[in-house]
């Protein structure tokens, strides 16, 4: 049985977990708590607890998708006055507060859509992500620093923050560790700020893979070459990876392209040709989502997913 944990935030994460719970029953999701936007944020700071939302995307995406359940915990209210909150994120602060433990409302969260897998946020801190830009001016609060709009200098968190117990020995423990994809800066890099992680990643003997995002993102990877991404990483958690995943962008909707351009965002460029690290992926699609707009977003297709299993030997679990 092969001990894979992913290490990322939100849909990034999610998306590959989707597919990869039909493959690897020892799946551990590992997930950052920085998010402070949204209806996560209204609820860390109602309830001075780390946000839901992260790890609610997350629970449900190794989830039976057809379960009444899963759908209960993906509906987010319409109602003006519900401030538009996830009832997945309501429910977890439910128990959060029932149980008196964030981590311990993840776990009965997690048993009662009976997930395939395990759901982990990083730390049980109420810690913000803090950013220093280049002119020198401090941002604090995640979703601030991608709206900025400056190149950040450096980015860490507002107070110490300790990783769960069961989060080191996760990663202590792994066969095979995939960082992204998912924000860089917002998503993936909080994970190593937490005391414990960087120092618990760099000592595992589990192969160290890193898999870089389809598109650049204003405001924290602009103008990101493939490159680029793989140095800050590896900056901030310390190692250098075993192997490194960059998708091709071919067969996406020239529109759906454009809006991405309008907003500076643009396919990372592959400019590690001769890193025998690097390995090449096609296959990317695009999605439908709904978040109050309805709207097409490129992500990793189930295919690209399944050639990255393949390519780290990780098909040979399959229960389809």
């Amino acid at each position: 049985m092969s001990r894979t944990v992913l290490i990322g935030g939100g849909t990034g994460l999610s998306t590959f977990a989707r597919v990869m719970k039909d493959f690897d029953s020892s799946l551990t999701l590992v997930v950052a708590v920085t998010d402070d936007g949204g209806s996560s944020g209204i609820i860390r700071e109602a309830m001075l607890m780390p946000p839901p939302g992260d790890v609610r995307n997350n629970i449900i995406a190794l989830a039976d998708d057809e379960e009444l359940l899963t759908k209960v915990f993906s509906y987010r209210f319409k109602a003006p006055s519900m401030d538009g909150h996830s009832i997945g994120n309501i429910i977890i602060a439910g128990l959060t507060e029932m149980y008196e433990s964030f981590p311990e409302a993840v776990v009965a969260a997690s048993k009662m859509l009976n997930i395939k897998g395990r759901v982990l946020p990083v730390a049980d801190d109420l810690v913000h992500l803090v950013a220093e830009l280049d002119d020198g001016s401090i941002i604090k609060g995640e979703s601030k620093i991608s709206s900025v709009g400056k190149r950040v200098r450096r980015i860490f968190l507002d107070k110490p923050a300790k990783a769960l117990p069961e989060v080191i020995d996760a990663i202590a423990s792994a066969e095979t560790i995939m960082v992204g994809p998912g924000s860089i800066l917002t998503s993936v890099v909080p994970n190593f700020l937490v005391s414990g992680v960087r120092e618990a990643f760099r000592k595992s003997r589990g192969r160290k893979i890193y898999i870089c995002n389809i598109m650049t993102q204003p405001g924290e990877s602009e103008g990101f070459s493939l490159g680029d991404h793989v140095e800050v990483v590896e900056d901030y958690c310390g190692e250098a990876f075993d192997m490194i995943f960059w998708t091709e962008v071919r067969g996406v909707e020239t529109s759906v392209l454009n809006r991405y351009k309008e907003k500076g965002s643009s396919p990372v460029e592959n400019d590690m040709l001769f890193d025998r690290r690097v390995k090449v992926i096609d296959g990317v699609t695009t999605a439908l989502i709904d978040d109050g707009r309805t709207r097409l977003v490129v992500r990793h297709s189930r295919n690209s997913i399944l050639s990255i299993l393949d390519e780290l030997c990780l098909l040979g679990e399959s229960r389809i």
